[in-house]
């Protein structure tokens, strides 16, 4: 039998740390003041919903409650001599505590992660979380409850759950064991069922300004010296997870290319678009495939945008500001990009889920903004 820690862990962005080992989360001070402040008036709920876009954090606040929570004692085990501890000021907790320690080890066994499982082959993660995965946390709630002290779950994503397991985890929620904190990581609250969204208290996280880009980045080492906070940050939706990925795969070299390639429009460089087309394809390129598809949609809906509201306030490539303005200078220009990028966007994921030939999808692609371009 496979053992799943040989395989990627799907709540983990590659070339990312987990989230359980990013002791400070940047940008979401509101978020942590909220479950703070409902700590510490007694108004803790069993479930939390920790909502936002992916990869802003969501994750990473999950792991600081858990060891929050369980390094904390509870209220009926404070210390009669010397009275209750002074209530907290911040998450923050002692990274040489014990629970601490097994945390980063992987190994404390007060904390239950419900995520995406292996495939009844065991060859494989699955594509979602399903009902095989939510049986193991019912079991980890009835063997952990004789130990007694808090417990914490994360679901890592909620949105990922089908409809048994959701079903599932419901009834745990309808009737919580004593002690569990549910933290339920979600990227699209609306995809989960209303009954689990009644039953959580939302915890809104947002996407992150430039500056607290560049931060959250460089505690992750994630970005080298010379990326652009600004860039990622527009290119990302303020998604640190998202910045990660661009840079793992050169998303903004290939942006920037991109700009350059559709600046001489309507006038096409037809090279430079051959060397665009070919440079996502051959076998264990999707995700650069995938990503080059995305940052066309996204060009897309930015010049749409423009059209608009004007300029981005930051630049996402060199020479994007200008572009914009001659390609999008009024609605009338706008609503065009806003049509192509609904087109586009939709026969591209046609296109992926039936293995059309990647370069010829992103050549079509091309020639349809040019055309679109033209007087």
């Amino acid at each position: 039998m496979s053992d799943p820690a040989d395989f990627p862990d799907p709540t983990q962005v590659e070339g990312a740390p987990h989230p359980r080992d990013t002791a400070h989360l940047i940008g979401q001070a509101r978020a942590e003041a909220d479950f703070l402040d409902a700590f510490t008036s007694g108004r803790m709920h069993h479930a939390w919903m920790l909502a936002g876009p992916q990869g802003v954090g969501k994750a990473t606040l999950a792991w600081r409650i858990a060891r929050f929570l369980l390094t904390r004692p509870r209220e009926d085990e404070g210390d009669s001599l010397f009275g209750a501890p002074p209530p907290p000021t911040s998450l923050d907790t002692d990274p040489e505590h014990p629970v601490c320690r097994r945390m980063r080890a992987g190994s404390e066994a007060s904390v239950f992660v419900l995520k995406r499982g292996l495939n009844d082959r065991q060859n494989a993660v699955t594509q979602d979380i399903r009902v095989g995965e939510v049986r193991k946390l019912s079991n980890f709630l009835h063997l952990s409850a004789a130990e007694g002290g808090r417990r914490v779950v994360i679901v890592d994503a909620a949105d990922e759950m089908n409809v048994q397991a959701a079903n599932a985890l419901l009834k745990l929620l309808e009737e919580p064991p004593a002690n569990v904190t549910f933290l339920l990581v979600t990227h699209q609250p609306a995809r989960l069922l209303p009954t689990i969204r009644s039953r959580c208290r939302e915890l809104r996280l947002g996407t992150l300004a430039p500056e607290e880009m560049a931060e959250a980045l460089a505690a992750a080492e994630g970005a080298p010296p010379e990326a652009d906070p600004a860039a990622l940050a527009a290119l990302s939706g303020g998604s640190v997870g998202e910045a990660i990925r661009l840079i793992n795969l050169g998303g903004l070299d290939s942006y920037t290319r991109l700009v350059a390639l559709f600046s001489t429009l309507p006038r096409l460089d037809r090279l430079a678009a051959i060397a665009l087309a070919e440079s996502a394809t051959g076998k264990g390129n999707e995700a650069r495939l995938d990503l080059q598809l995305h940052l066309i949609e996204l060009f897309l809906a930015r010049l749409a945008r423009a059209g608009v509201a004007g300029p981005p306030p930051a630049e996402a490539a060199p020479g994007e500001s200008q572009l914009f303005a001659r390609l999008a200078p009024d609605e009338f220009a706008a609503m065009k990009w806003a049509g192509l990028h609904q087109t586009l966007g939709a026969r591209a994921r046609h296109a992926r889920a039936v293995n059309l030939d990647p370069a010829a999808l992103v050549m079509d692609m091309v020639l349809e903004i040019t055309a679109a371009a033209s007087p």
